[in-house]
């Protein structure tokens, strides 16, 4: 806006300038047409005056009638030089016309001059405005992207300037990411370096066990065999899901959002837990199975909700039961899980979604991934999870934002 208003003001000075120099040559015109007619009655006059001094007998009508008429005598004029169609009978007129030329053509180089003078202005600033633009863009190429173009404007540059400071925002987000893909990608291999480490060393203390002791009984051969699958299996789940949560956090994953019937998400998490279920003999309520459409990725979804009755049933007690209830809103559909374990720390509870946190009530296999996978990904979906605990049981809430 600044920059066109500039514009505008240019423009508005130089019509006015052009108005007040019309109005000067108006004026100019009207004084020297009265400055003709007042040198020319003046004549007239003494010119009558004569004729009625020498001529008592000519009469005032008849003077007047020969001023007004149209019949002209050139040769009386040309006997002295003068032609009636091109020059002026009094020398006075003539010598005044010249001066009235000169004033014309006076005001006539003002005008010009101011004309240039301010598109002079007007250019040198716009000047100025280019070189500004050239120097970001050069900026922009030594990658400092901490710029900001001031004046953002609506004339002949505005296009320029805007399309320049979204590309600087552009790319200073891309470097941002960028740094930030390579430092969560570190944390991740951090991460997963660590978490293998304790397996990794076992399987090597089982496979010398096996390789220095080729006589070894089968049956603690096959033990030790089962131990290694085991610790492969759970090797192969951690970086799975490190590989998954990196993928959510870093925004590298394709989702594909679409209505889905919430219903239908729960029962497919639910069959997902059902031979853990059957192990720890707990029971999973769903009530009052909501018909209600969900705008998503199910199958990431799926996972969420999966963990998350994964971590309610290893807490949850034999032969207990976990509640999953919904309501649905103008402004969210909600999902309480419930179980009715010994609950959560006060001290655990505000760490539980943090990657590889594990509580004290923490069972012997877990690595503390599940949950904060959880989180990423009801975020993704335009959510938010929140938990509640005492020592009655734990309730994760989950709340869908409608957008």
């Amino acid at each position: 806006m600044k920059n066109k208003v500039k514009l505008k003001k240019y423009i508005v000075l130089i019509v006015i300038v052009y108005i007040a120099l019309l109005f000067m040559f108006l004026a100019l015109n009207i004084y020297e047409l009265d400055v003709y007619n007042k040198n020319y009655n003046i004549k007239i006059l003494e010119i009558v005056n004569k004729v009625k001094e020498d001529y008592p007998d000519v009469s005032e009508n008849e003077i007047i009638g020969i001023l007004n008429s149209k019949n002209s005598n050139e040769q009386i004029f040309k006997k002295y030089g003068i032609d009636i169609l091109k020059d002026n009978v009094l020398l006075e007129n003539e010598k005044i016309q010249y001066v009235f030329i000169l004033l014309n053509i006076g005001v006539l180089v003002i005008a010009v001059a101011i004309t240039i003078i301010i598109f002079t202005i007007y250019e040198k600033r716009k000047d100025k405005e280019l070189k500004e633009i050239t120097k970001y863009i050069e900026e922009i190429n030594r990658k400092n992207y901490s710029l900001k173009i001031d004046g953002i404007s609506e004339d002949e540059l505005s296009i320029l300037k805007n399309e320049i400071y979204k590309t600087t925002i552009m790319l200073k987000e891309s470097a941002e990411n960028s740094k930030k893909d390579k430092i969560e990608l570190k944390k991740s291999l951090e991460d997963i370096s660590h978490q293998i480490k304790t397996p990794l060393t076992s399987i090597l203390i089982i496979l010398d066990n096996l390789i220095d002791n080729p006589n070894m009984d089968e049956s603690t051969r096959y033990e030790f065999i089962r131990d290694v699958k085991r610790e492969v299996v759970n090797i192969n789940f951690l970086i799975q899901a490190i590989l998954k949560l990196s993928s959510l956090e870093s925004n590298t994953v394709s989702y594909i959002k679409e209505k889905n019937n919430i219903n239908t998400i729960l029962e497919s998490a639910i069959k997902n837990v059902s031979t853990l279920c059957d192990l720890k003999n707990v029971e999973i309520e769903l009530k009052d199975k909501p018909d209600i459409e969900l705008v998503c990725d199910s199958k990431w979804q799926i996972e969420a909700l999966t963990n998350i009755l994964k971590n309610c049933i290893e807490h949850s007690k034999s032969g207990g039961k976990v509640i999953i209830s919904c309501e649905n809103n103008n402004a969210y559909i909600q999902l309480v899980i419930k179980d009715f374990g010994d609950g959560i720390s006060k001290k655990d509870l505000p760490h539980i979604f943090e990657r590889f946190y594990k509580g004290e009530n923490s069972t012997p296999d877990s690595i503390g991934i599940g949950l904060a996978l959880s989180k990423a990904i009801i975020e993704q979906d335009n959510g938010k999870i929140d938990v509640k605990s005492d020592k009655d049981g734990t309730q994760f809430i989950i709340k869908y934002f409608r957008i």
